[in-house]
């Protein structure tokens, strides 16, 4: 299993997780759902109205946390880029139908798609194990 898969693998299984970003020099924490592994990249959706999108656009340094059944945890930093090319818009709306009912002409909500570049992960549990790598 590469790296990328080891991050997408765990995130299905934790299913919520949370999307970090800072805000001036506060940091700001939200839970977050939608994710997908797209052409070997990791993806993370927004509305481009939300503060996080503005706040991933100002500053892309970004961290997502989750914890699974296990009681083990994630942590992801990764460089968020801006990618509205429409692949990656309809590889999004086809992987997660139900975006169609968030982002569309009707409620003027714009869906917006950063890239994870320069991935890191940590992977750990309570009893010590520990894992990083980068992807």
């Amino acid at each position: 299993m590469s790296n990328l898969e080891k991050v997408d693998a765990f995130l299905k299984e934790a299913r919520t997780f949370f999307y970090t970003t800072v805000d001036g020099d506060k940091p700001r924490v939200r839970p977050f759902g939608f994710y997908m592994l797209f052409n070997d990249k990791l993806y993370f959706g927004m509305g481009k109205q939300k503060e996080s999108f503005k706040q991933t656009v100002a500053n892309p340094n970004v961290e997502v946390c989750a914890l699974n059944a296990k009681n083990q945890w994630i942590r992801i930093r990764f460089t968020a880029v801006v990618d509205d090319s429409a692949e990656v818009s309809e590889a999004a709306f086809t992987a997660n139908p139900f975006l169609k009912n968030l982002y569309n002409e009707q409620t003027g909500n714009v869906l917006g798609i950063v890239a994870a570049e320069n991935g890191y992960a940590e992977i750990a549990d309570m009893a010590g194990g520990f894992e990083s790598f980068n992807f």
